[in-house]
């Protein structure tokens, strides 16, 4: 992984108060989310 991509996800986590990985799960976790509302709706 690109490591300021890598940083700037360690920023984000810690303003989310979540390790690095719970924020990776989270941001995909609610991408899948959308992805499925979209599709719903066509």
């Amino acid at each position: 992984m690109d490591p300021k991509l890598w940083e700037e996800l360690e920023r984000w986590a810690a303003q989310e108060f979540r390790s690095v990985n719970g924020q990776i799960e989270h941001i995909l976790s609610n991408a899948v989310r959308q992805r499925r509302k979209k599709k719903k709706e066509e």
